[in-house]
């Protein structure tokens, strides 16, 4: 009796949107396959951001990993961080132990970067995980308990001037969330000081926020900030940020609280790699998504650098799922003996909320605003999200929130930052 070949192994390194949908796209192929990260679960990153702003719990925007794959038999799910790629040896090693392969997968995207002064780090949280999330909510609930507290007018106010860094999405979600949030969430919750008072600073280095967007939808955009109380600074790069301060040339702003939603690096894992990479240290790959030379190994997601028809591919969850899928299918290609196809990205559109019924949402040639572009977003993120109970819950919390403007998530968890 002729024996059985033994199944290829596919080591995925991320269970993010590339690695998770890498993993589901290999379902049904002969292959047994071992999931890496050093998360025990899947991250709805696009609503990471109403985490922070304490208008979601945690769990409503994660799910566990080995929950999503329980019914996936070829799949084995580890939790563990990758150090080292063996390319030659063929293996991977994650917390001291090696896991062998035939094909490799590494998606572990990006995280937030400060154009080299990392001493910023200190003062202006950025958001990539949940952990962040939590970090950036005591950052900024904090602010007001301290300004309460404060022996002067002066030091209140330096409590209350918030300044978020970054105007793409996630800087103009944070900026407009915290303005709602001191406008209408927490008045008369305090005694000493009207939240009301409380300054939102956007500032974005380049001529707009929102570059990826068409001009008209910046501006709408913008438009629907400073409805909403939202000072916008444009053409204006942070030079310097302490614990009391952030200058931008010659202006300087007091602020006790700094968001950070500028920039971004790529896992130390691409240059692991030891391919060719960009200057944000993203693997530039071959037209299948492989590593140059190494036709068994394929970057997807954010980590990818990868040019379409109408340039670089965006850093979006869409994008992260089709590399994916495609990462699964050029190895099943070459499974069966063909040659992969190259990767062709398909724009499904950009989409950035303001706050309470405002939104900008660009589909190419059908670009909304306001309301109409507030349920679109709405829709869609709901729709993509994981599991049947985040979907209810995350519904139930936006229409509690949209009726009463309440946040049931605001809970400083952890020390507090210190108020010196």
């Amino acid at each position: 009796m002729q024996r059985k070949a033994p199944n290829a192994r596919v080591v995925v390194v991320g269970g993010g949107f590339a690695g998770l949908w890498a993993v589901r796209a290999l379902a049904d192929a002969a292959v047994d396959i071992t999931l890496i990260d050093g998360c025990n679960h899947h991250l709805f990153q696009p609503l990471l951001y109403q985490v922070a702003m304490a208008g979601l719990a945690a769990p409503s925007i994660a799910a566990p990993l080995r929950h999503i794959l329980r019914r996936q038999r070829n799949v084995t799910v580890q939790l563990g961080t990758v150090t080292a790629i063996d390319k030659e040896a063929a293996a991977v090693v994650a917390d001291g132990t090696r896991y062998p392969y035939d094909y490799l997968i590494v998606a572990t995207g990006v995280a937030h970067a400060y154009f080299g002064h990392e001493d910023w780090a200190e003062f202006a949280p950025g958001l990539k995980t949940l952990a962040d999330a939590l970090r950036m909510r005591a950052h900024f609930l904090t602010a007001f308990e301290r300004a309460e507290s404060s022996s002067s007018a002066e030091e209140a106010q330096a409590w209350l001037s918030f300044v978020i860094v970054g105007g793409g999405p996630t800087g103009v979600e944070l900026a407009g969330t915290l303005a709602e949030i001191s406008r209408h969430t927490l008045t008369h919750e305090f005694r000493r000081i009207d939240p009301r008072t409380a300054s939102v600073l956007l500032v974005e280095a380049g001529p707009r926020i929102l570059p990826a967007f068409s001009a008209a939808l910046s501006a709408s955009a913008q438009r629907q900030l400073e409805r909403l109380g939202v000072t916008v600074r444009t053409n204006s790069p942070v030079t310097s940020i302490s614990a009391t301060e952030v200058r931008m040339g010659d202006a300087t702003v007091r602020t006790r609280t700094v968001l950070w939603a500028a920039g971004v690096t790529a896992s130390p894992l691409g240059r692991a790699l030891e391919a060719p990479t960009d200057r944000a240290g993203r693997v530039l790959v071959a037209d299948d998504l492989s590593v140059p030379g190494w036709p068994n190994i394929f970057v997807a997601g954010d980590l990818a650098a990868v040019s379409g028809p109408h340039g670089a591919v965006p850093g979006i969850a869409p994008a992260a799922k089709q590399m994916g899928v495609h990462a699964a299918a050029s190895i099943g290609a070459r499974l069966a003996g063909r040659p992969p196809s190259a990767f062709r990205y398909r724009h499904q559109g950009l989409l950035a909320t303001i706050g309470r019924g405002a939104a900008v949402v660009d589909l190419g040639r059908v670009k909304l605003t306001g309301l109409v572009a507030w349920w679109f977003w709405l829709v869609a993120h709901v729709y993509f999200l994981i599991g049947f109970r985040n979907r209810l819950v995350v519904l139930i919390d936006w229409a509690d929130a949209y009726w009463t403007y309440h946040r049931g998530a605001r809970i400083i968890a952890g020390e507090p930052p210190r108020s010196s």
